[in-house]
């Protein structure tokens, strides 16, 4: 159990290094590839991704259900069962890809039909390339799933977060040399795919010498796999709204508006992914302690406890990120990205600001799935996400990139928001009452840094890499002192302080 717990720790250390590396990275290397490629490619890049990542949607959910079979079968002990469920899951995946790879051949040759007349006869030719290594790129990701679960299961988090890390920091070092060279999009799209295999590898590796995993696939249960189709076919619906929120814009906008306006809200989507992948740094260890519960005792009680545990440590780290945005936003922007993409400080706003609140509650995604209660959330944002598309495309066409993303923010709010604390609350057991008066606690801690954040909005005239990373120090301080003193509880002082204690003890 000790041993489980290290791994925990150690996996959201790892995960906050690892996004913090991203961050650090991004910040110098981003601005590098935007001068690079230029605002033209880089939006062609991002409106390729966008049309390509709809063939995740080809993963049908089927990954989100291991760790709930996973759970089961360990609970009753059967190892058996543990053999015959990789086999099923190898074999899934697979088929997946070779369908993936079929399906994407057919894409590039009707290359023409689905972007229109919004590219110019090279954008199409580069297009075409960039397709074709984005494809193979996906179609290593279904096998590396059942792998990748298989670790996370075993709450190996340590070996899984670093290889996150390592990859985080090589891909800028090997992508900036064949940018300089002038390979373009093409050459980061290639770093990309090399380091998928390599991590697939790599999971492989692990999982067959340090796990020694097994896979059966004599006797496979027909009736197993029904079973998981009915729990998975809803999380597929959720994969089909995300792809509609965070990728249909993009799409849309260079239908209606052209590439220029991807990369202005590409920019901002970018800081959005960045502030996505934060809030899952924490939740994603507990999945597995998420699984055991609703297994062994479904007890709503502990499940409610360790949900507010983990909202609360979220919303300190996204309430930092957030509210710095928010008063040095717009120069940061400017500086990181060029002047021309100053519109993307408002999209990345309209973007963050609604998906707080389900990103500070983002475990009781995997409570709902853990309960096999997640087909309502998944019927209503559905409806919801529909409703964006037809918002976002008058929207669009009257206020470009803003506008795609004032549409995503509406859907955010009314069923990220309103209905899904309703839901937590009535139908899930969770104690949302108990869940905001511990997140209202962080009031006092607040006041003191947005203080300080909005002189320095308003009176400072922030410019400059000095000047904006001098700010962004002194409101980070602020901050954490007025977190620590006003707004942390006994146990997550205890966090900060341990491993600070640890080091002089040392």
């Amino acid at each position: 159990m000790k041993n489980v717990i290290n791994q925990r720790k150690a996996g959201v250390i790892l995960s906050y290094a690892g996004e913090m590396v991203k961050i650090v990275v991004s910040l110098v290397y981003t601005p590098v590839m935007l001068r690079l490629l230029g605002q033209s490619e880089y939006g062609l890049y991002q409106l390729v991704y966008s049309v390509v990542s709809y063939l995740s949607l080809l993963s049908l959910g089927f990954g989100s259900s291991y760790l709930r079979f996973y759970s089961r079968y360990k609970a009753q002990k059967d190892e058996s069962g543990v053999a015959k469920l990789n086999g099923m899951f190898i074999l899934i995946f697979s088929s997946i890809s070779i369908i993936c790879i079929i399906c994407g051949s057919i894409m590039i040759g009707n290359i023409h039909n689905i972007f229109g007349t919004g590219l110019t006869k090279q954008e199409y030719e580069t297009a075409r390339v960039l397709m074709g290594l984005l494809i193979i790129n996906l179609a290593m990701t279904f096998p590396n799933s059942v792998f990748n679960c298989s670790i996370t299961a075993h709450e190996k988090f340590f070996f899984q977060k670093l290889l996150i890390l390592l990859q985080n920091l090589f891909s800028p070092f090997l992508t900036l040399p064949l940018l300089i060279m002038g390979y373009g999009s093409i050459g980061m799209v290639s770093v990309t795919t090399f380091l998928t295999f390599v991590l697939l590898f790599s999971n492989m590796f692990y999982c067959f010498k340090n796990l020694h995993i097994r896979f059966e696939f004599k006797g496979l249960q027909i009736s197993l796999l029904k079973e998981m189709w009915v729990f998975t076919f809803f999380i597929f619906l959720n994969q089909i709204i995300d792809q509609i929120n965070w990728s249909l814009d993009k799409f849309l906008l260079g239908r209606f508006a052209g590439t220029t306006a991807v990369a202005v809200y590409g920019v901002g989507g970018q800081i959005n992914t960045l502030y996505l992948q934060f809030s899952s740094s924490v939740s994603n260890v507990f999945v597995p302690k998420v699984n055991r519960i609703v297994a062994e005792t479904n007890d709503d009680e502990q499940l409610t406890k360790l949900f507010t545990k983990v909202g609360r440590i979220q919303f300190m780290v996204l309430g930092l990120i957030l509210s710095g945005f928010v008063f040095l936003g717009t120069p940061f922007v400017k500086l990181w990205a060029g002047s021309e993409y100053s519109e993307s400080y408002v999209v990345t706003l309209l973007l963050i600001i609604p998906v707080t609140v389900p990103l500070i509650q983002n475990l009781g995604i995997e409570i709902q799935r853990a309960k096999n209660m997640h087909k309502a959330r998944a019927i209503i944002y559905l409806a919801i996400a529909i409703a964006n598309v037809f918002i976002s495309i008058p929207l669009i066409k009257v206020i470009g990139p803003t506008g795609a993303a004032l549409g995503t923010a509406i859907s955010l709010i009314v069923g990220n928001i309103i209905f899904m604390n309703w839901y937590y609350h009535v139908r899930i057991g969770m104690n949302m009452i108990y869940f905001w008066k511990e997140i209202a606690k962080f009031i006092p801690a607040l006041i003191t840094p947005c203080g300080v954040g909005f002189l320095i909005m308003k009176f400072a005239h922030v410019s400059g890499i000095f000047n904006v990373f001098i700010y962004s120090i002194i409101y980070m301080v602020i901050y954490g002192i007025s977190m620590y003193f006003l707004g942390m509880n006994t146990e997550e002082k205890n966090l900060v302080m341990g491993p600070v204690k640890k080091i002089i003890r040392r």
